[in-house]
């Protein structure tokens, strides 16, 4: 034998710093031994040390049959596999568990921090020298973003991609935005049974995420912002399309060429590749495309995650950047068009070229490059035309700087005495701009119960003027902050008057498909004892200002001690130290929205800080 391989060669240690299948080794006492137990198992599945001597890549398979988002995770696997092995690496695929948004209950947001848990740990333990991390529905993403960080071993996500459109009666239409659209016309009866059902059948005609600018599609377009992902097809290729079976390819391809031509460059691990930046980019693309209210509750937890970047981005710097950043891209909720639109006009290549003097080009990017040498090198691309509207012009899919669908901050953080730690509000899709300056009075329900009992009652007390207030269904009120918070409008505004927007508030969230004049995340949430939304009573006034960034109650101070004082000695509150399983560790650990709803030992911060 030319060499002895190194399980044999007693006389000299294994380092520590090993790659492949020599790092990551069980501790049996006698790392030689480890290794040579490791090779055992191994090989009973056919691999030659040949084979075992490149660059393992971890492929994490989140592939579930409750997760429609997913279902093109096996050709998405064969394709990236077949970039690794192109490249020199051995392709590795591992499961962690999958979440959906309408199949975990009670909300997927819940098990967003085990999945993080369950992807940093498995990164962690397996010897892998660079990752792919496959996701797509509204948590996962965030999810393998925050675990990855943690984690810090190079990888690179790989984004499912957007449904297409169906039809319906020649109108099209996707998933959710308008399966909302249609439900609430369905409740004002404006459309009947067979309507709903037959629209039902074609709001998600294939595979995918939403189709929209959802949560999904937000955090996909923030990948490409952060530079994990390639530009023109990354985010936004269509999931049943061949584009995303290259782009697969392309990213097992990528994470080995990073791993083999960039070992000594400090950049391949997140927390170096990753800046302040990086974060900063993140920010002007979440309002450039009015991206999802979620994004800014996983975008939190993702930064508190870095231990060089947490603490320097808080929620104030998402107003700060929103002043300055106009919406572009035209889709809905916030405008008329779908995914596929966007990645015609040109996808995030083109909107990043348009967002170009506003950018923070020195940030780096998974290529090496930084991002102004990324776009030095890449050219707008050509665009197709739609038979109804120029998808290169001024006032297409991508807007140009002067001539945006809204002219700034279209995701406004709000403060007050209502909310002193935060809230925020999509201002971009309120469909009653009077409502974001409006004073009114709270229509309060105490829970969702209460709220499914009381909304549809004709003896509500309740105009189109009311503010809707629903509490507890924050993240400890109800675990896992729902997305409850696009509360229906009630029955007899929808049916007898035509309202179509009226003001809500609540400790939740709600989905980045919905639309309407909402304020979310109220932050401290109902559930803390101390907290003035939680003694907001029927008939108090609220008034809202989206430009003054301002959100208050109108009740006196003494009242609203008083109140407090009251209901501390009232309220029956859970023992949360002996509530048991996953659900006593969330409740007891979970930080508040305006730091991510993580869990405060997992913050790079570590428990007791954010």
């Amino acid at each position: 034998m030319s060499s002895i391989p190194p399980e044999y060669d007693l006389s000299n240690p294994i380092p520590a710093s090993s790659t492949g299948l020599y790092s990551s080794l069980t501790n049996y006492g006698d790392a030689h031994f480890a290794l040579f137990l490791r090779k055992v198992f191994i090989k009973s599945l056919g691999y030659t040390d040949s084979s075992l001597s490149k660059p393992i890549i971890g492929i994490v398979n989140t592939y579930s049959s409750f997760n429609p988002c997913h279902s093109n995770i096996p050709s998405l696997i064969e394709s990236c596999k077949r970039g690794i092995l192109s490249a020199g690496g051995l392709p590795m695929e591992f499961p962690t568990i999958s979440i959906h948004e309408s199949f975990a209950s009670p909300t997927s947001m819940l098990l967003r921090n085990l999945m993080s848990m369950d992807t940093e740990e498995m990164v962690r333990a397996q010897p892998v020298d660079g990752v792919v991390m496959i996701g797509g529905c509204d948590k996962t993403v965030p999810a393998q973003l925050m675990g990855g960080i943690s984690a810090n071993k190079p990888f690179l996500p790989l984004i499912t991609g957007p449904m297409m459109p169906g039809n319906v009666k020649g109108v099209r239409v996707g998933a959710c935005t308008d399966c909302r659209n249609n439900w609430a016309k369905y409740r004002a009866g404006e459309i009947d049974m067979e309507d709903i059902m037959s629209i039902n059948e074609e709001l998600a005609p294939t595979g995918g995420t939403c189709g929209v600018m959802g949560t999904a599609s937000t955090m996909a377009c923030i990948v490409a912002a952060l530079g994990l992902t390639d530009l023109r097809a990354g985010a936004t290729s269509a999931a049943v399309s061949s584009a995303r079976l290259r782009v697969a390819e392309n990213t097992g391809t990528a994470i080995v060429e990073a791993l083999t031509h960039r070992k000594d460059s400090g950049t391949i691990n997140p927390q170096d590749l990753l800046t302040r930046e990086s974060f900063l980019n993140a920010i002007i693309v979440l309002q450039a495309i009015g991206g999802s209210t979620n994004a800014i509750v996983h975008l939190m937890a993702i930064i508190n995650r870095h231990p060089r970047v947490a603490g320097t981005i808080t929620l104030e710097t998402i107003n700060q950047i929103g002043e300055k950043i106009p919406l572009l891209v035209d889709l809905k909720p916030s405008g008329e068009n779908y995914m596929t639109d966007f990645h015609n006009a040109g996808g995030m290549l083109m909107l990043l070229h348009r967002l170009r003097p506003l950018l923070h080009l020195e940030a780096r990017t998974y290529t090496g490059q930084t991002l102004g040498e990324l776009l030095d090198s890449s050219t707008p691309p050509s665009v197709l035309k739609s038979f109804d509207f120029d998808l290169n012009s001024p006032t297409g899919v991508i807007r140009t700087l002067d001539n945006p669908l809204h002219p700034n901050s279209s995701l406004v953080v709000l403060h007050g005495n209502l909310c002193p730690d935060g809230a925020v509000i999509k201002a971009s899709a309120s469909k009653d701009k009077r409502l974001l300056k409006h004073r009114g009075l709270a229509c309060v329900f105490k829970d969702t119960r209460d709220m499914a009992e009381r909304l549809d009652s004709p003896s509500l007390d309740v105009t189109k003027d009311s503010i809707l207030v629903l509490k507890s269904i924050g993240p400890v009120g109800n675990p896992g902050m729902p997305e409850a918070g696009l509360l229906p409008i009630p029955r007899k505004l929808a049916k007898e008057e035509g309202v179509e927007d009226i003001l809500r508030i609540s400790d939740g969230r709600m989905s980045g498909t919905a639309g309407g004049t909402v304020v979310l995340h109220i932050s401290p949430e109902s559930a803390d004892p101390e907290s003035v939304f939680g003694i907001v009573e029927d008939g108090d006034v609220i008034e809202i200002d989206v430009q003054e960034r301002r959100l208050n109650l109108d009740v006196e101070d003494e009242v609203i001690k008083e109140r407090i004082k009251k209901r501390k000695e009232e309220l029956a509150w859970i023992e949360k130290a002996r509530l048991r399983g996953y659900r006593g560790l969330y409740e007891r650990n979970v930080n508040q929205a305006h730091l991510g709803c993580d869990f405060d030992f997992l913050t790079a911060a570590g428990p007791g800080e954010p």
